[in-house]
């Protein structure tokens, strides 16, 4: 069974976990398609960031009321960890929130999936795990289609994309964490603690700039920010769960793809070339380091 494409369980609970991870990165995309159409209608990214957790923390907050009490009783070591899981998050979500109001959602969505490029980086230090030449070529593909997106080069390149490379490397540490946590806590304990910081934490900064929404639509998108968050999280973790991340990660662009189609039929923000070469250089960078990693992952059990 271990030697099968189709993950830890079989190939029905592969495809399973596979339908969760683009169902996940659909509700994603309409977290963020709602956030550039509220920032637009002039909604500052601190309220919009509070309003993704306190939803996000009252939906668990019930989840946990009805059946995970005793899963909170968990190491303080462990708590430690879910925190600075959340504490890195939060702020990834509050550059990305910022940043949306100035990029087009297929820019924003290109640069975040530079993510995997800094897990293999960090993979080293943090993982123990061994980086070869082969590797490093890779994330150089991956690099060079960062560059291509942000044109750093171009005299009216946005300031706005180069910022976004922070929440990509919020997104690597949130993952590696996260593949750490999902042996020993359950999916809802991690979105109570991540719902809880964000809320906690942004609260105050949201109450400085508190905009009240006019129209029944404003007050529906601003819960629906956090609710489409909460529900790709549960799906996200449970797939992780369900199946190997390396197997899964390859469908995880497939929010590139719901991206693009949002900035074009929403905001009529079709892709130029640049972005999509660009997008298309880090998609086959994490897709040749996932092979990599897959064909390693083989030799080593034969």
């Amino acid at each position: 069974m271990a030697n099968t494409p189709q993950g830890a369980g079989g190939p029905s609970v592969a495809t399973f976990a596979v339908g969760l991870m683009l169902a996940a990165n659909a509700l994603f995309t309409l977290t963020d398609t709602s956030t550039k159409w509220l920032l637009a209608a002039g909604f500052g990214a601190l309220q919009l960031a509070f309003m993704r957790y306190a939803v996000q923390c009252a939906i668990t907050c019930v989840t946990v009321a009805r059946g995970e009490r005793a899963s909170l009783r968990l190491p303080r070591r462990i708590w430690g960890v879910l925190f600075l899981r959340a504490m890195i998050l939060v702020g990834a979500t509050m550059v990305n929130f910022f940043a949306l109001r100035f990029l087009s959602l297929t820019v924003t969505s290109a640069i975040m999936f530079s993510a995997p490029i800094f897990v293999c980086l960090l993979s080293g230090p943090l993982l123990g795990e061994h980086i070869g030449a082969r590797q490093w070529g890779f994330v150089g593909i991956g690099f060079a289609g960062v560059l291509v997106v942000i044109r750093p080069f171009d005299a009216q390149m946005e300031w706005a994309a180069a910022m976004m490379l922070i929440p990509a490397l919020g997104m690597a540490f949130y993952s590696i964490l996260t593949r750490k946590l999902a042996a020993d806590v359950s999916p809802a304990i991690m979105q109570l603690a991540l719902g809880l910081v964000g809320t906690v934490v942004l609260a105050p900064l949201a109450m400085a700039v508190w905009t009240t929404p006019d129209t029944p639509r404003e007050w529906l998108l601003m819960g629906a920010i956090g609710t489409f968050a909460w529900a790709g999280h549960e799906m996200l973790i449970r797939a992780h769960k369900m199946a190997e991340a390396h197997f899964l990660m390859p469908f995880s662009y497939s929010y590139l793809i719901y991206m693009a189609i949002m900035s074009a039929v929403v905001f009529g923000d079709a892709p130029d070339l640049p972005t999509a070469m660009g997008a298309g250089l880090i998609t086959l960078s994490g897709i040749l380091i996932w092979h990599h990693r897959r064909q390693s992952e083989r030799r080593a059990i034969q």
